[in-house]
């Protein structure tokens, strides 16, 4: 390539400011700078090559530069890039939502469509409260989250997360929410077995939904693993016991599916492996494979009918965006469906979900820092700590997941942490030796950093 890396590097020290990230440290380091993509992997400026162990930040799932999805994105463009869905409908955006439906849990029957995982969840935060005010309950104004929740980062989606690092600063400008305990049973109670914590947990969110069912608009959960807040995995039974929660106190259940849904955790959406059908149903990262921008919310017929009226009725959903519907993204996501069947992905998955497994069972879960290794599907997390017994954190100023993964350049392979959680997401088209090769390197990076 003829790209000059220390140009761009300069230029991008001078004019861009990356999210999360202390741009203080960034602009003191030598940083990649991606020029292309091929399969799963990434190419830098350099021409060097890098294994996508983070799909893009969770996004990509058949690789880059995929020729089904290029055709797709290049035929779009030959006909109309972006046109309003105001007042308008296109063809993608409609082809897209009733293969949506025919994919989606029975009860969701329509598609309100978005730019961003963070958006969808926004746009669900509204349609639950409003559902609520139009038949006549104004005092539906709580959500119920789980502790250290992640939905996204617009103030809805931050009202009804949990992480303190992200969310503090923010408190004066959220709502009022009430949480229920995370249950992944790591750091439980000393004196609590994992099913005895696990079991706690989940009363303690039954209780919750029962207790404060009048004012409660809806319970906002990830299926079966907590992403953002570190590959937290919940027992078998506890997403199912939720929903039954909620159906006993008439409470709507909104099932964030941006980082779980298409093929992540195993099934096409993680609330499937529990027979859950939610209220709204978020989408967003995969839903393009990866490709462009969009999100969606699937709602069920009983949420969307209560919008229904008179123009002078004020049942009106007043939300949009300019790029609603875009047909472009909304054929590459076409073509991203298209891919499923035609590769047969999720069939495939079981033997690269295996191989992670061993993998990360014989080559880093022995590690004396390695305090707790956690994997559901395609989605792995290992929770490093100063010391295992007491399971106490390094210190942050010592910056171990963001140096292991500044190793992992080095070997080639692309990972990002979430504080001293090294996560590995590849995407699913990821080969088993491609799998094996991110866990040893994974392995080796942190024996390289802490003996």
């Amino acid at each position: 390539m003829s790209l000059d890396t220390a140009s761009l590097r300069e230029a991008d020290r001078r004019f861009v400011w990356h999210p999360f990230t202390q741009m203080r440290s960034w602009c003191a380091e030598s940083q990649v700078v991606i020029a292309a993509g091929e399969g799963c992997e990434l190419i830098d400026t350099d021409g060097k090559r890098y294994l996508d162990g983070v799909s893009s930040l969770w996004a990509n799932l058949h690789g880059h530069r995929h020729p089904r999805l290029d055709a797709a994105v290049a035929d779009q463009a030959g006909k109309i890039s972006h046109g309003t869905m105001l007042g308008l409908a296109n063809v993608p955006a409609t082809e897209l939502a009733e293969r949506l439906v025919g994919l989606a849990p029975g009860r969701l029957q329509k598609v309100f469509y978005a730019g961003d995982g963070a958006c969808a969840v926004e746009i669900a935060v509204k349609m639950a409260f409003e559902y609520w005010s139009l038949r006549g309950e104004t005092g539906r104004d709580l959500f119920l989250k789980l502790d250290e929740a992640y939905h996204g980062d617009t103030i809805g989606a931050v009202s009804v997360g949990g992480i303190d690092l992200f969310h503090r600063i923010f408190g004066p400008l959220l709502f009022p929410t009430i949480a229920a305990p995370t249950p992944n049973a790591y750091r439980r109670p000393h004196d609590l077995t994992p099913e005895g914590y696990e079991e706690l947990a989940t009363a303690a969110m039954e209780s919750a939904v029962a207790e404060h069912a009048r004012r409660l608009a809806a319970v906002v959960i990830e299926p079966r693993i907590q992403a953002a807040a570190g590959m937290l995995t919940h027992p078998p039974g506890y997403l199912r016991r939720v929903r039954e929660a909620c159906d006993r106190h008439d409470v709507l259940l909104i099932v964030d599916e941006v980082a779980t849904g298409f093929g992540r955790t195993g099934p096409m959406f993680s609330c499937e492996a529990e027979g859950v059908e939610p209220d709204l149903m978020t989408l967003g990262k995969g839903l393009t494979g990866g490709y462009l921008t969009l999100s969606a919310v699937l709602a069920s017929d009983g949420v969307y009918d209560a919008f229904l009226g008179e123009p002078d009725e004020g049942r009106t959903f007043y939300h949009g965006h300019t790029y609603t519907g875009n047909p472009l993204a909304a054929a590459v996501a076409l073509a991203n469906l298209d891919v499923f069947e035609e590769e047969s992905v999720l069939g495939g998955l079981a033997p690269k979900v295996e191989a992670m497994r061993r993998g990360l069972a014989e080559r880093v879960a022995p590690h004396p820092h390695a305090g707790d290794v956690r994997q559901l599907g395609m989605m792995a997390g290992i929770e490093l700590v100063a010391d295992r017994a007491s399971k106490d954190p390094f210190p942050v100023s010592r910056q171990v997941g963001n140096r292991i993964c500044a190793r992992a350049v080095e070997h080639g392979v692309i990972m990002r942490p979430l504080g001293d959680i090294l996560v590995l997401m590849p995407p699913l088209a990821t080969s088993i030796e491609q799998i094996e090769r991110l866990v040893e390197v994974t392995g080796v990076c942190i024996d390289e950093e802490l003996g």
